[in-house]
């Protein structure tokens, strides 16, 4: 895989067509990248001690690294 942790991408296709942002993390086996602030999913969070609240986290899931192009800058 040409890409690596910290290059800046742009994703070419998906719902999050045209966004930029930096390669967080690589998953070479399943050839899938994480990008900074893209391809967000909601998780519920459920409280740990009595008397806490929950919550929603926005976490970054992978995208195929076929999706994904380099820039070059």
């Amino acid at each position: 895989m040409k890409i690596k942790k910290g290059d800046n991408i742009i994703i070419i296709t998906g719902k999050d067509k045209g966004k930029k942002g930096k390669i967080v993390h690589v998953l070479v086996r399943e050839n899938k990248v994480i990008v900074e602030g893209a391809n967000l999913m909601k998780k519920h969070q459920r409280p740990r001690k009595s008397g806490e609240k929950g919550s929603m986290k926005n976490i970054e899931m992978p995208i195929h690294a076929s999706n994904v192009k380099l820039i070059t800058s």
